[in-house]
């Protein structure tokens, strides 16, 4: 029997109109019960994913866990303890700042702990992080306000995937010592290089003494390719991305707006149809 699910959260368990189904809930709590440990998984904010948590009863509970940050940080639930923490330097969120100031229509974010910092909040984007993520907007063209405090990572926003993809080739400069990746189908991800979901599982496993070939994980886009490919079960919903459905194991018949996790639970951890 599966012991532990990661899951990544927007469009994968909470559909686009940011709700998780309650058919998803009880799959969730029903797994749960079952002693199945269910781990968000997600770029965001560790105090981002707390709706989820209340949502599926995982909120404040000892022995429930969340990756955040794409792995830079794995917290218990209970008190948020850290468990695990990895970012980027100052000088390297700087650079990379102040060079995407450089290119036209980018939104840029900085993460910090406990805030990310948005300069070219453009509408779009306000509306996809509203409910989602807490955010402060910045006018200034430097970030000298974060000097001393610990930065997670950075990211460049722009719903256009050619034109990010093309950014990244322009930047290899910068980027050297770090992890890329894409989400979401709007976001260039720069984390510390090895920091990753599919390492983030493997620590977790390594904490709790758990055989990865023991795992499930779920998700859509191609930040979450390490930890699908990493897993024992790698899973992606119906409306994963095409250039990794075939790096999956399964693809769901149902997508995140059809309560795609509850099928992957029913099946795989309960033996379902």
């Amino acid at each position: 029997m599966y012991k532990l699910i990661v899951c990544d959260l927007d469009e994968t368990l909470i559909s686009r109109d940011r709700s998780i189904s309650e058919k998803n809930i009880a799959a969730i709590r029903k797994a749960t019960a079952a002693g199945v440990k269910f781990v968000p998984c997600t770029g965001r904010g560790y105090n981002s994913v707390h709706p989820t948590t209340q949502q599926l009863g995982l909120f404040d509970q000892e022995g429930q866990y969340v990756i955040s940050y794409n792995g830079g940080a794995i917290t218990e639930n209970k008190d948020e303890k850290l468990l695990y923490f990895q970012g980027i330097t100052f000088e390297e969120a700087e650079a990379l700042y102040k060079r995407g100031l450089t290119y036209d229509h980018l939104c840029l974010h900085v993460y910090t702990p406990d805030q990310v910092w948005v300069r070219n909040f453009y509408p779009e984007e306000v509306e996809y992080l509203a409910s989602r993520q807490p955010c402060t907007e910045i006018f200034s063209d430097d970030i000298d306000f974060l000097k001393g405090k610990e930065i997670v990572k950075a990211i460049y926003m722009n719903t256009d995937y050619a034109y990010l993809k093309r950014i990244e080739s322009e930047i290899t400069d910068l980027t050297g010592n770090m992890d890329v990746s894409f989400s979401s189908n709007r976001y260039m991800e720069f984390n510390r290089k090895g920091v990753s979901k599919g390492n983030g599982l493997r620590r977790l496993c390594d904490i709790l003494n758990i055989d990865i070939k023991d795992t499930i994980a779920i998700g859509d886009n191609f930040n979450d390719l390490s930890m699908i490919q990493a897993a024992g079960l790698g899973v992606g919903v119906a409306n994963t991305i095409e250039g990794m459905r075939e790096d999956c194991d399964v693809i769901t018949e149902n997508d995140c707006d059809h309560s795609a996790v509850a099928e992957v639970i029913d099946r795989f951890v309960f033996g379902e149809k």
